[in-house]
C-alpha cells in the first residue's frame, strides 16, 4: 500500500518529467522508434486519441507509423504524480499556432525491468476560443 510519504517524491518526479521530455521531443520530431519504445510492449497498452484508439503494443506502433511530426506543439500546465517509486501519471495541455483547440492529454508511466514506460495514454481536444488558450 502507497501511504502518502509516498506521493510527490521529487527524485521520481525529476525522472518522469525527464522521460516524459524524450517523449514530447520524440513526438514534435515524429521520431516513431522513440516513440515505440517508450510504450510497455504488451497486448495491455491502451492509447486512446483524439480520433483514433489503440488496444495492443502492436496497433499502437502500426499507428504510430502512419503518424508525422508535429511541429508548433505548444504545451502548457504539465503535471507529473508520483505514486511510491514505480508509478506516475502526467497530464498536460497543449495547443498548435492558429488553431482554436484546447488538447488534453494523460499518460500513466509504470517503471518495469526495462525502464519507464506508458502503459496507458489518452488524447482529446476541446474547442475554445482563441484567448481562451492562454492559462
Amino acid at each position: 500500500m502507497i501511504g502518502t510519504a509516498d506521493v510527490g517524491d521529487p527524485a521520481v518526479t525529476s525522472e518522469v518529467l525527464a522521460v516524459f521530455e524524450r517523449y514530447e521531443d520524440a513526438l514534435v520530431a515524429g521520431d516513431a522508434a522513440t516513440l515505440d519504445a517508450m510504450f510497455w510492449d504488451s497486448p495491455d497498452t491502451i492509447r486512446f486519441g483524439v480520433a483514433d484508439r489503440q488496444r495492443g503494443f502492436g496497433e499502437l506502433a502500426a499507428w504510430r507509423a502512419t503518424q508525422g511530426p508535429l511541429p508548433g506543439r505548444e504545451r502548457r500546465q504539465t503535471h507529473v504524480a508520483t505514486f511510491g517509486a514505480d508509478l506516475a501519471v502526467v497530464t498536460t495541455l497543449f495547443s498548435y499556432p492558429g488553431r482554436p483547440f484546447e488538447g488534453r492529454q494523460s499518460q500513466t508511466w509504470v517503471r518495469l525491468a526495462e525502464g519507464w514506460r506508458i502503459v496507458s495514454a489518452h488524447v482529446s481536444e476541446t474547442p475554445v476560443p482563441p484567448d481562451a488558450l492562454d492559462g
